[in-house]
Parts: structure tokens; C-alpha cells; sequence
């Protein structure tokens, strides 16, 4: 596989295998390695000449980034290949890959934070970087990533598996690297999409969310929001009724990212279609800023993208988070796209069943309403009598609550 046109003669390749040792072990990581250490290391790097380095069951975070900056720093193209399992951080919700030292109650302090990996790699050139993995979710991990895919950054190619946690007591295997292995090994190098495509029909399973995130093309500096059209309600109720799905276009200097990334939401593969659609966000915040108009529209983005995907939780949030973003560029509240991305906030707090998400939900978006009480009467009275019943319920009748 050929990572860099521009400079193919030597390159990187960084193993990393990791799995907490005893009950928390969802995934026997290191058992790829073997196979991997028999693939010609040019092969891992599309290089004529290779550097690999292996981090085997590592402990310490620390030294994990250490090691990354090290790769990431290095002249020539940079391949990274990752097995391990992956954790939701239950107070700040950020994804961790769990090390050798991982426990639930200690995964702040032994994981590695996924965006410390993010962080490094967005300083490369675009399209030098490929990272191929073979992960299992923990649950909450895997309810998080379903909707959201795994998060890289604009100009690194994403291939891989992540499977959903295996039964009680048992380990999977990290097949999908082992199948790329296999076929390296009997002296096949197709592209490596091709090598995605063969090593996902071996791996399964069918529920596994497989990652296939190559190089995009640049949007032009002309680039706009995406217009969000205004629907009207259809019930009398104040609460908004279900928006329609986001269309529009965006100005790109070759092609428009917009159909592909619906296009893999419409037939399910949600995780894939967020990832596309964060992948553009950052190189919106990176090119345009905080803020920006080009930001606030893959934010948008990715808050339909959580509609469609069933996680009204995430979408409510990002589409509080799109609203917020547009009063700070001083647009009115009765802008129709504020106003827009309030009311669909609100009618994803309202398909919240998750009571717990919905009554930390409720208070920013009440404060939200008063400042945006929208075209409707008695929305912000209705957040305030449904948060208010949330609390006065009892726990047993939480659970049933809608």
C-alpha cells in the first residue's frame, strides 16, 4: 500500500496491543503480534525502507503518548495498528483504550485517552498517516461509538473493526488484524482498501462496525454552512415535532463529502458517517476557527447524524451546542437557524428514555428555551413541567417515565 506519493522510502509502522490482565479482559490484544512481526516491515509502512516499533501490554499512559509523539514526529509516512478494547470515561464521557493496568474505577489515571492520540496525529501532513485497528467496546464504549464512530482527524486514513462486547467470561480475538496478516503473509498487497474489504468479510461479525475512512477531498475557503430548512409543526402541542433530516450543499473544491456521509447513515452504518462528518469538523475548526460558520455546519451535521442513528442523548446536546455556538457569533434568537436548532434540541430531550440523561439534559435546556422561546407558545413552560416530573417521580417509576 502506498501512504505517501511524495515519500515512500522509509517509513513508520507503531504496534500497539493492550488489554487489562485479569477479569477485565475483553480481548486477547497480543496474540496478533506474532503474525504482524512476520509481515515484511516494509509491507506495514508501503515503504521501501521500515521502522517498527511494538508496545506490547503497556502501563503507563504516559509512556504510550510518549511513544506516539515519537512516531508521529518522524519523517515519512506513519502506520499505526491498534488492538485493544475501548472504555467510556463515566465523568467526563471521553473514550479511553484500556491498558495493561486498566480497572473501571482507575481507567482515568491507566487509560490513554483517545484524544491525546488524536492530538498527535493532527500536527502530520494530510495523508501520510494510516491507522488500522481491531477493537472491542466495553458497553457504554460501544453505545457511544455506534452513533459517533472513532474520532481521528481530517487527512488520516481509518481502516479497521470494532466489535461490540463479547458474552460474560469470554475473550475475543482481534481477527480482523490477524486476517490482513494472513493474507500479507501469502504474498498479496492489494490497496488497502481492497485489504479492508477481504479482512472484513473473514472477521465479522455482522454487528462489528468496521471503519473505512480514506483521503478526502479539501473543501474550497468557500465552503458555507449547511442551510437547515424550517418545517412547520405539525401538532398543536408546544413541544416542536420531529425535524426533517438536514439537507443542503457545501461549495467543495472536488467533491461534496454530504451525499457519501448520509449515504452511509441511510444504510445503517452510522458510526462510519460520524466519523466522516467529525473528520471534516476538525479540519473546519483547524482551517476556519472555533465558531466559525464551517465549524457550526458539521456540528450540525453530526447533531442529524445522532437523530438518525437513535442516540437522541448526543443529538440534543450537539444541537444545543450548534444553537449556543450561533448566539455567540451574535445572531438573533429569533434567527430562523437558531431558533431551528433549539427546537430540534428540544424534540430530541423530549424521545430522551433514558431519564437519568434527560434530567442532566434538562436544566441547560431550559436555560436555553428562556433565551430562545422559539415561534411556538408554552415551549419553555413544557421543558419546565416535564424536568420538574422527572425529579418529583419515584426511582421505580423513572425507569417507565417517557
Amino acid at each position: 500500500m502506498v501512504i505517501n506519493t511524495e515519500d515512500t522510502a522509509s517509513g513508520t509502522a507503531l504496534l500497539i496491543a493492550a488489554a487489562p490482565a485479569g477479569k477485565g479482559c475483553l480481548i486477547d490484544a497480543t496474540s496478533v503480534l506474532p503474525t504482524l512481526a512476520a509481515v515484511p516491515p516494509s509491507i506495514l509502512t508501503g515503504t521501501t525502507a521500515a521502522t517498527v516499533v511494538e508496545l506490547t501490554d503497556p502501563t503507563d499512559p504516559q509512556t504510550v503518548l510518549t511513544r506516539i509523539r515519537a512516531a508521529a514526529t518522524a519523517p515519512g509516512p506513519l502506520s499505526l495498528y491498534i488492538t485493544g478494547q475501548l472504555h467510556l470515561d463515566h465523568k467526563q464521557r471521553l473514550i479511553h483504550l484500556a491498558l495493561a493496568r486498566t480497572t473501571s474505577a482507575t481507567l482515568r489515571y491507566t487509560g490513554l485517552p483517545w484524544h491525546w492520540l488524536a492530538n498527535e496525529l493532527k500536527l502530520r501532513r494530510p495523508g501520510t498517516t494510516t491507522v488500522v485497528t481491531d477493537l472491542v467496546a466495553a458497553p457504554d464504549a460501544w453505545q457511544r461509538l455506534r452513533t459517533e464512530g472513532l474520532v481521528l482527524g481530517y487527512g488520516i486514513r481509518v481502516y479497521g473493526r470494532i466489535t461490540p462486547p463479547p458474552l460474560r467470561r469470554q475473550i475475543t480475538e482481534p481477527a480482523y488484524l490477524k486476517a490482513l496478516a494472513t493474507i500479507w503473509r501469502s504474498g498479496a498487497n492489494p490497496p488497502l482498501a481492497q485489504l479492508h474489504e477481504q479482512a472484513a468479510a473473514q472477521a465479522g461479525p455482522d454487528e462489528a462496525l468496521f471503519l473505512a475512512i480514506g483521503h478526502t477531498a479539501v473543501p474550497s475557503p468557500a465552503a458555507s454552512a449547511l442551510q437547515v430548512p424550517n418545517r412547520p409543526n405539525q401538532e398543536p402541542a408546544p413541544v416542536p415535532t420531529a425535524p426533517a433530516p438536514i439537507s443542503g450543499s457545501t461549495e467543495v473544491a472536488e467533491e461534496d463529502p454530504l451525499p457519501a456521509i448520509f449515504a452511509a447513515a441511510h444504510a445503517g452504518r452510522h458510526g462510519e458517517a460520524a466519523s466522516l462528518a467529525a473528520m471534516w469538523e476538525g479540519w473546519a475548526l483547524r482551517t476556519y476557527g472555533a465558531g466559525s460558520v464551517q465549524a457550526i455546519h458539521w456540528l450540525e451535521v453530526r447533531a442529524d447524524l445522532a437523530r438518525q442513528a437513535g442516540d437522541p442523548a448526543r443529538s440534543c446536546e450537539l444541537w444545543m451546542a450548534a444553537a449556543n455556538a450561533r448566539l455567540t457569533r451574535q445572531q438573533a434568537p429569533d434567527d430562523p437557524a437558531v431558533e431551528g436548532a433549539v427546537d430540534r434540541a428540544h424534540h430530541q430531550w423530549q424521545e430522551l428514555r433514558d431519564l437519568q440523561r434527560a434530567r442532566e439534559l434538562g436544566p441547560p435546556l431550559v436555560s436555553l428555551r428562556r433565551h430562545v422561546p422559539g415561534r411556538r407558545s408554552g415551549a419553555v413552560e413544557a421543558v419546565q413541567r416535564r424536568l420538574e416530573l422527572l425529579h418529583s417521580m419515584p426511582p421505580v417509576q423513572r425507569a417507565t417515565a417517557s
